[in-house]
């Protein structure tokens, strides 16, 4: 895709409210401007340009004007395209009046007038402005950078209550990831959104040309499931770097020691600043925008404006002033004494980046900070800058972890063998062996590998305790490779105080596995209560002094919330894990979390966010070379991509998934592309087939959450009647409204019953289960209809389209031909869309010329044709009505 066709086309997202606020604003009769203040790049031009579009849209005649420091240097010098030439300024008032007269012209026409950088306007040209406001001539558009001075004349201008104004912000995250996903036209990785959010910092012209320069150098790129930057310096464009070059050039060189320093080493205390700059230095900075300050309790810090001039300037620092500055900045830090827990980490790091070495002590010293900081790549730096024969077992473990997590299982295990070589106390062996087990287990995909070194470490320990901590490592693997059962009787080992754990790392690994074995064995309700609790604890324990973040409990919280039947709760749970999104350091944690965002959403029926949040586990996947779910992340989006029609893409993505194997967790799932591929095929028996032999899977291993999901797509694709009776075998061991509400539905398919259907369709509709909702209302609607009984029918499909709009354009076999009971007749159309605008039956027989009596009677036949019994629930039966009419399905009907 083109670079410059895609920013060409960047479009206007995040500001829906502003473009209400303008629409409102224009339909006031007492209202004549729009200004819109804001700092630079955070898209004002932009939206008033939009503003501009829509009122020219509404047959406003219009005309631009750009302010400038050069305009402004003469009088009326900006708007001069405006003044008729014979118009004499002698007398003000007249010359006001005659430029007022000219553009209204014999038919009193009035223009909407945008001005960008009103600020800029001379004061003559601000004083016409307003007088052809005043005069009804000109409606305003305008921009103001914040923070610029204006003038008395320019300041009335934007004041009072005929002249509307808006404050812009920063772009959020959430805006910039709509933004980013409508310019690029597909979704866009977390990672990547945060990493463009932060280093734009909310300014939109930035982002763009951060984008633009990403798009040129290959940086930014897409395999077909997301866009996603790859390793390497994001460059920004030329013109980007011409207007940072600009702003920087502009510093007083006095200033320029402090900005070198802080793009080295930022954040820096406000103490070490002063050290080689003026207070009044600063605040100059600060005042130009090139710098922030913040204050944290008693201590107050320093950092560049935008991580952009730190590239700039890092560029044009040489090699001996910035080992001098390293070097010195160092010797500071340390001369305070090193206080905080991550001044040896600085001290460490700018050491090594001035002269490629340190102090072997402060290197392992460092490295322990910022593997409890989770910050691998700093680790496995510092690590390897020991000399050769220095390393200790607990500095190669350090290691060996940190390449674990950045996807490197393989040199990690050649180093973890070593720190195990070295191993001689039972914390040591077992701290060893459980990194070894992780990296095996969790990036190798060698299960029968981790379980081995689990049995071989065990023999080696002496203490009991330190036997359990490997029962509940044993455990937690085995929770999630298709062993649940077994794995909740080796977690039984878990007591309730991780403190008194020789590892509490495996204590807390343990804690997370175990609501993940009992949500999938059915016991979702005790899962959603031990994922709480163990969250609950980690959080109330030294976040900084655990190997393992917290945010791994919510991954398990949105597996049990949704198995549960908590869906919206899942759906908020996830948020509030993505919103933490720096704690989120470890792959496996980013990549499963992912997935289990997907599911909550596949469940709900609404395939496109769904298939966004696969797509992000699969990319995840494949960046760290975690290959893990990428069978059951690839499966997902087969589905999602058949169920909305898009078999081609289906097929690619089910047959990449048959190159990886299944890993046990979620067993039988994995085949769910597959069948919903053959469905939309329309070989439903071929699906059924598929379905059933991977139930029997997930059950066999003890999945019942698995079992139960898959034996209610067969009642979905027209085999209630083959699985009815296991389901309620079934419902009677599964925990949660969501296995309550399934079996309601598959039962009421079996009885043929659509009372009971629309009872199903309530309760799925209340976990926020929208397309079986909608499934079950749909075919209680097919059942009424060929019952002969319309206004029952009509009342159905118009409750199963009202629910499919949520279901993002997904189409099932149960809602395939989703068509309103008998269609209406133009004449009935006619009539009842007038009734729904409010006329009178009276006003309707004189605007379509016919009596009132045929209009009662078009009326009452519309009533039973759309299931309603009262002209105010026309419209949304209408609206559900226009739907149906122009909805269309791949799928055959069961």
């Amino acid at each position: 895709m083109e670079a410059n066709r895609i920013v060409s086309r960047w479009p206007l997202v995040g500001r829906n409210e502003e473009l209400r606020r303008f629409a409102m604003a224009q339909a006031d009769e007492h209202c004549r401007g729009f200004v819109i203040f804001g700092p630079q790049g955070v898209g004002k031009s932009r939206l008033a340009e939009e503003c501009l579009a829509r009122a020219v849209k509404n047959g406003m005649k219009h005309e631009r004007v750009t302010a400038s420091a050069a305009a402004s240097a003469v009088p009326l010098g900006a708007i001069a395209h405006l003044i008729p030439s014979s118009v004499d300024f002698s007398d003000p008032a007249q010359g006001f009046a005659a430029v007022a007269a000219s553009l209204a012209g014999p038919k009193r026409c009035r223009w909407t007038l945008l001005v960008d950088d009103l600020h800029l306007l001379d004061a003559s040209s601000a004083v016409l402005l307003r007088h052809l406001i005043d005069a009804g001539v000109v409606w305003l558009i305008g921009t103001v950078r914040e923070g610029e001075q204006t003038g008395e004349a320019v300041s009335a201008l934007c004041k009072g209550d005929t002249v509307h104004r808006i404050d812009l912000g920063p772009f959020t995250e959430e805006d910039v990831e709509r933004l980013l996903a409508a310019a690029l036209g597909g979704p866009v990785g977390r990672r990547t959104v945060s990493n463009l959010h932060t280093i734009a910092g909310g300014n939109v012209l930035y982002l763009q040309e951060l984008v633009l320069g990403a798009l040129k150098s290959d940086l930014l790129t897409s395999q077909g499931l997301i866009w996603e930057l790859t390793d390497g310096r994001l460059p920004a464009s030329p013109q980007l770097t011409d207007l940072i070059t600009t702003r920087i050039a502009a510093v007083d060189p006095v200033a320029r020691p402090v900005l070198d320093l802080l793009a080295l080493c930022a954040p820096l205390p406000l103490e070490d600043c002063r050290s080689i700059s003026s207070l009044e230095t600063l605040a100059g900075l600060e005042t130009a925008g090139l710098i922030k300050v913040t204050t944290d309790r008693r201590r107050t810090s320093l950092a560049l404006a935008h991580p952009l001039y730190g590239e700039l300037l890092r560029a044009r620092i040489s090699a001996s002033r910035k080992q001098e500055l390293l070097l010195a900045q160092a010797e500071r830090t340390k001369a305070w004494g090193a206080r905080r827990r991550d001044d040896l980490l600085h001290i460490a790091t700018w050491r090594l980046a001035a002269t490629g070495t340190a102090n072997s002590d402060l290197l392992m010293r460092a490295a322990s900070i910022a593997r409890h900081a989770h910050d691998y790549k700093r680790v496995v730096a510092l690590l390897r800058a020991l000399p050769t024969g220095t390393h200790t077992s607990r500095s190669l473990l350090l290691l060996g972890e940190s390449l674990f997590e950045q996807g490197d299982p393989d040199t990690a295990e050649q180093v973890l063998l070593e720190a195990g070589a070295l191993a001689e106390t039972d914390d040591e062996k077992l701290d060893v062996g459980f990194a070894r087990m992780m990296s095996l287990f969790w990036a190798a995909g060698r299960t029968d590998a981790a379980l081995t070194v689990n049995a071989t470490v065990k023999n080696q320990l002496t203490s009991p305790d330190h036997q359990r901590m490997l029962k509940i490592a044993e455990g937690a693997m085995r929770s999630i490779c298709g062993q649940p059962v077994k794995a909740l009787v080796l977690l039984d080992a878990l007591d309730s105080d991780p403190l008194q754990a020789p590892n509490i790392s495996i204590w807390l690994m343990g804690a997370m596995m175990k609501p993940a074995a009992l949500a999938l064995t059915g016991r979702a309700d005790q899962a959603v209560l031990s994922a709480q609790a163990s969250y609950t604890l980690h959080k109330k324990l030294n976040d900084q002094a655990l190997l393992l973040p917290p945010i791994g409990h919510l991954v398990s919280l949105v597996l049990a919330q949704a198995e549960a039947g908590c869906l919206n709760e899942a759906r908020e749970t996830g948020r509030r894990a993505w919103s933490r999104l720096p704690e989120i350091h470890d792959p496996v944690s980013w990549i499963w979390m992912a997935y289990h965002q997907a599911h909550v959403e596949w469940l709900a029926g609404h395939p496109a966010t769904a298939r966004r949040w696969y797509a992000e586990s699969a990319a995840q996947a494949r960046t760290y070379r975690n290959h893990r779910g990428l069978r059951l992340a690839l499966s997902g989006l087969a589905a999602c991509a058949a169920i909305q029609g898009d078999v081609a893409a289906a097929q690619a993505y089910h047959e990449e998934a048959l190159a990886y194997p299944p890993m046990g967790y979620r067993n039988g799932e994995e085949h769910i592309g597959e069948a919903w591929l053959y469905a939309a095929q329309g070989r439903l028996a071929e699906a059924r087939a598929v379905l059933i032999a991977a139930a029997h899977d997930a059950g066999a291993t003890g999945q019942l959450a698995s079992e139960f999901l898959l034996l209610t797509d067969v009642a979905r694709l027209g085999g209630s009647h083959e699985v009815i009776n296991r389901l309620r075998e079934l419902a009677s061991t599964c925990e949660g409204k969501l296995a309550v509400a399934r079996f309601e539905f598959v039962s009421a398919l079996a009885a043929e019953n659509p009372q009971r259907l629309l009872a199903a369709a309530d309760n799925l509709e209340a976990v926020g289960a929208d397309l079986l909702a909608a499934e079950a209302a749909s075919t209680a609607a097919r059942m009424w209809n060929r019952s002969a009984r319309p206004r029952n029918a009509t009342a159905a499909t118009n409750r199963a389209s009202r629910l499919l709009d949520r279901c993002e354009a997904a189409r099932t076999p149960l809602v395939a031909n989703l068509t309103a009971a008998t269609p209406l007749t133009r004449r009935e159309r006619e009539v009842a869309q007038l009734a729904a605008r409010g006329a009178t039956s009276r006003s309707i027989a004189a605007t379509l010329h016919l009596s009132v009596s045929t209009v009662d009677n078009h009326l009452q036949s519309a009533y039973i044709k759309l299931g309603v019994t009262a002209r105010q629930e026309l419209a949304p039966a209408l609206s559900s009505y226009m739907v149906m009419v122009e909805s269309f399905s791949p799928f055959p009907e069961p």
